[in-house]
């Protein structure tokens, strides 16, 4: 069988890659690892590098590789074809992990490589993978006792076939609700572009009027701009409640994400408690930066206290003007991105739809590519490769040289089939393969921004802007690695509330000056970014920082309250989420609103008591560009490549704090994120 999933382990086939492809090829790995595993684990086979550990991770590579291309087509275009066959091996996959992560004779083989006199010869890299090969055996159950490890086992299997449903279920609600407008005066206050692609979307469909969705490019300008009170109503109503118990807006019972959620907390406990830790948010928290939910707690509420006063007179202010200039005496959830951008314009004259033409799709990213070039002396060009969808795009990157040092795949737009948000996916890793031939790594840059509309390119708002250049920073995390050991090359090993470091710190650059000239022309005349309007947005960018940020705590706070101190048998974790907001929020949203069922990063994705990375994370990113700033050029290029040397390259061979200190100098502090924030008093 001509399977594209078996011809290699470099550049997928992705015009060729069929469902049916998933069963046959991912069984044949699988078989070809247990094969592999048995051999490697035998007593004849020396507990040493060459013989065992690097053997290992090379041989269970092309299994990761295939699995890593179904989950990626599973994402970006999930119809039931890919959705069964995704879900039919899903539970085989787990097993496979879950055996290996249990199995002793492994277990013993790498503690007798960590105790023997050649783990010292061993380079630093090299030594990592050793260590976190032996925590991760631990955390996987390998010294439970024989009774207890088919029951860890069939929770890990539960949990990852529970994770995709929910994942699942948000998707299908998402794409079940759909509001049509069809009298024009109802689009009062809608950005012409969003007019535009409301209309192409109904006549897609059939329709007469104008077509609003649950995805971020229809909903989130209808929330920030309708005038239309009740559109805006409706369309939240049908947002908030999304995967939960109600029926009003499209959603079915068997979409509730309620009783997946009760049953993955039950379900991680019972883990935590299996391996001898207090609840999951330890068991999570043993291979990051930070030391325990009482570490992470602190974090938060430190920064909740010197953020909230400011949210508090944010709010305060945004009440005021919603009552005596917008009429509404009472603001409801509803209200707050309007009301925020009619307090915006009024403050700075600015509107994010005045700059938006000036970001068109080319610019925007001959602009990133430029920044890339800048700090690290890489060059991006067009490529051609096989691609899952016709708008997708590929690149090549190479050094100053001219060699090839990696790829990545671009996917910048919505579809219905597309999960939402943005994310980027590691299709290949760069290692050095036992033949002596070095393995270039490929990445996927995924986006849910709108697509163009007629003859003119796509635009993008300054936020989605931020987007793409976070997402690269994950991708050139992962590209520009040095590393040439599986396990430890780009992002593998960096501790998951590090992993957002170079995306955070790309997002910096989006607010210069000197980058942003270069990265504008308007869609219609050509013209940059004038230096006016540009003055206006940064004037306007802490603009309800402190909302922001307590918005970011409340969900942070509840994510690892939910894993450490919360019974899932006693209580639901709606009741625990109106604590937090009383803890910690500034506005309170309707009691209907179910936040929590459509959280997929916590429940579908690997955030699960990791929520704190991202402002955990966001310290760093924010000291380490204070360095930019420090030098007097936010493209210095020597500043560049000690980022470059010290962070990107190392990717998780050794702990993120050496890496962060070896390019700082010193500790991380917090106040260059106070600063940029507007959140620094006295």
């Amino acid at each position: 069988m001509d399977n594209p999933l078996l011809s290699s382990n470099t550049l997928p086939a992705f015009d060729r890659i069929l469902p049916e492809h998933v069963a046959p090829a991912i069984t044949r790995l699988l078989a070809e690892g247990r094969t592999l595993i048995q051999r490697l684990t035998a007593p004849e086979t020396l507990a040493n590098w060459r013989d065992f550990a690097a053997p290992l991770s090379e041989g269970l590579e092309r299994l990761a590789w295939a699995w890593g291309v179904v989950g990626h087509l599973h994402s970006v275009q999930d119809i039931p074809p890919w959705r069964d066959a995704y879900n039919a091996l899903l539970p085989e996959i787990s097993r496979f992990y879950s055996a290996l992560g249990q199995n002793l004779a492994m277990f013993e083989k790498y503690r007798s490589l960590r105790d023997s006199a050649e783990f010292e010869r061993l380079n630093a890299a090299q030594r990592r993978i050793v260590e976190n090969e032996i925590r991760d055996f631990r955390l996987s159950g390998a010294e439970l006792m024989d009774a207890d490890k088919p029951r860890f086992a069939a929770i890990r299997e539960e949990l990852s076939t529970l994770a995709a449903k929910f994942s699942e279920n948000l998707l299908d609600a998402t794409n079940a609700f759909a509001e049509v407008i069809t009298e024009e005066k109802d689009l009062s206050g809608l950005p012409p572009e969003v007019v535009r692609a409301a209309r192409e979307a109904a006549q897609s469909a059939g329709l007469a009027g104008w077509k609003f969705t649950l995805h971020a490019p229809s909903y989130l300008p209808v929330m920030q701009y309708a005038d239309n009170r009740d559109l805006r109503y409706r369309l939240y109503r049908a947002h908030a409640t999304r995967a939960a118990e109600f029926a009003d807006s499209g959603s079915r019972p068997e979409w509730n994400n309620a009783p997946l959620m009760a049953r993955m907390l039950t379900l991680r406990a019972e883990e935590a408690a299996l391996l001898g830790y207090r609840n999951f948010a330890e068991v999570s928290l043993a291979p990051k930066m930070a030391n325990s939910p009482a570490e992470v707690l602190a974090f938060l509420r430190d920064m909740a206290a010197k953020a909230k006063p400011f949210a508090e007179r944010e709010m305060r202010e945004l009440q005021t003007f919603a009552a005596e200039k917008l009429g509404l005496e009472r603001l409801e959830a509803w209200d707050v991105a309007y009301a925020s951008e009619k307090l915006l314009q009024a403050r700075y004259a600015f509107s994010e739809q005045e700059v938006r033409p000036y970001f068109t799709e080319p610019r925007v990213i001959a602009g990133l590519f430029h920044v890339v070039k800048r700090l690290y002396g890489v060059r991006i060009k067009a490529d051609v490769a096989p691609v899952w969808h016709e708008s997708v795009r590929f690149y090549r990157v190479e050094n100053e040289q001219g060699a090839l040092i990696g790829a990545f795949y671009l996917d910048l737009y919505a579809r219905a089939e597309k999960c939402g948000g943005a994310w980027m996916d590691s299709i290949v890793n760069r290692y050095r393969k036992g033949d002596g031939a070095l393995q270039m790594p490929v990445a996927c840059l995924v986006c849910n921004f709108s697509p163009p509309l007629g003859d003119k390119p796509a635009t993008f708002t300054h936020d989605e802007v931020q987007t793409l250049f976070h997402e690269a920073g994950h991708g050139f995390h992962h590209l520009l690695t040095q590393r040439e050991e599986l396990g430890v090359s780009g992002i593998d090993g960096v501790e998951w509330d590090a992993v957002e470091l170079p995306s955070q710190f790309m997002e910096n650059f989006c607010w210069e000056w000197a980058v942003l000239k270069e990265m504008t022309a308007h869609v219609d005349h050509g013209e940059p970014l004038p230096r006016a309007l540009f003055d206006k947005m940064h004037a306007a960018r802490n603009f309800q920082s402190g909302m922001m940020t307590v918005r970011q705590i409340e969900f942070a706070l509840f994510d690892i309250l939910l894993y450490s101190d919360f019974d899932p048998r006693k209580d639901c974790a709606q009741t625990l989420l109106e604590t937090v907001r009383k803890e910690v929020s500034v506005f309170f949203p309707p009691a209907w609103q179910r936040f929590p069922n459509g959280f997929s990063h916590i429940f579908g994705g690997g955030y699960a008591a990791g929520y704190y990375s991202y402002k955990w994370a966001e310290v760093l990113s924010a000291d380490a560009y204070a360095a930019f700033e420090e030098a007097g050029d936010p493209l210095d290029a020597a500043m560049g490549r000690r980022f470059f040397d010290e962070i990107l390259a190392q990717g998780g061979a050794r702990p993120a704090m050496e890496s962060f200190m070896a390019f700082r100098g010193r500790a991380p502090k917090i106040d260059a994120l106070l600063r940029h924030g507007g959140m620094i008093t006295g």
